[in-house]
């Protein structure tokens, strides 16, 4: 399916966020919506559609070209993993797909990144709406400070001009995909930060999947959390992959063979080597991706 560029576009966020006096704020105890308020798609019926295509993208922190001629695809229903030694620009390629990298002063991207038909860096696309298309998990969790948990979850819904009356079915929904809601159901008023690592890094998940986004890029996930926490990541990932697109950095080998189902080998800023993971690992094409998966350099 074909999605032209006004799906990618949204209202200013100040026409459309609610205003909200202190105390006013949405609450895990609001009423239901009323008869005439439309449903969110429940996230159990998310399905991944959406194709992610790099082609020829290049970036840039000042003078430094850390990305190098990439061009890349993110399949709907597949987990691609994104391996090589740190400093090789794996992380730099997948903020550049939700115009993070822009942020950065002196930073900037040339080339294209489609979601599907449509190039997400095109000055006709709102910024806005990439990142509500294309969610991000980052390296540490990093939950609102000052909000509750289930404030953290609604903050996108928020900012989004969702309808108060749909906030809290999504912000349930989300908790229930990430697999936390077992876990704070009962304590949805707790900040935020009260949670475990493991557990604040999928309330970010379960941030990132309120606005129902498309894609979802994971910058090294599971990189502070300890092996248990990491293993409900994992599980996490493999569940969700049919719901969205989903692209992850590792440096960990072992979690890329468990997780994905392609893998790419960047490395000086380009892709080396891309294709399914098991091949990957076992009998890889080029000298030097069998150089780094057998830990004889990175």
């Amino acid at each position: 399916m074909n999605y032209e560029q006004r799906d990618l576009k949204v209202a200013d966020p100040e026409e459309q966020t609610m205003s909200r006096s202190p105390g006013g704020e949405e609450s895990p105890m609001e009423a239901p919506a009323g008869p005439g308020t439309a449903q969110p798609r429940p996230i159990e019926e998310m399905a991944a559609t959406r194709h992610v295509r790099l082609e020829d993208l290049n970036a840039y922190y000042g003078d430094n070209h850390a990305v190098r001629g990439v061009s890349l695809s993110f399949e709907p229903r597949r987990v691609t993993a994104i391996i090589g030694p740190s400093g090789c620009g794996k992380s730099t390629m997948v903020r550049c797909v939700n115009r993070m990298h822009e942020e950065i002063p002196g930073a900037r991207s040339d080339g294209r990144v489609l979601l599907d038909d449509v190039d997400l860096h095109s000055s006709s696309v709102d910024v806005v709406s990439v990142r509500r298309a294309v969610g991000m998990v980052f390296q540490k969790p990093n939950p609102f400070p000052t909000m509750s948990i289930f404030d953290n979850v609604a903050s996108g819904l928020r900012f989004t001009g969702t309808a108060k009356g749909e906030i809290t079915d999504r912000v349930s929904a989300a908790l229930e995909a990430a697999g936390l809601w077992d876990e704070v159901e009962g304590r949805l008023s707790s900040p935020g930060m009260s949670l475990s690592g493991g557990q604040q890094q999928r309330l970010c998940i379960a941030r990132a999947l309120a606005v129902e986004p498309d894609v979802l890029l994971m910058d090294e996930p599971c990189s502070a959390l300890d092996p248990v926490a990491t293993l409900k990541i994992e599980e996490l990932i493999g569940q969700l992959k049919d719901r969205v697109t989903i692209a992850v950095v590792t440096h960990n080998m072992q979690q890329a063979g468990r997780v994905a189902d392609t893998t790419a080998f960047m490395l000086d800023g380009e892709v080396i080597e891309v294709g399914p993971t098991d091949k990957m690992f076992t009998n890889p094409d080029d000298d030097r991706t069998e150089q780094y998966v057998t830990g004889k350099f990175g």
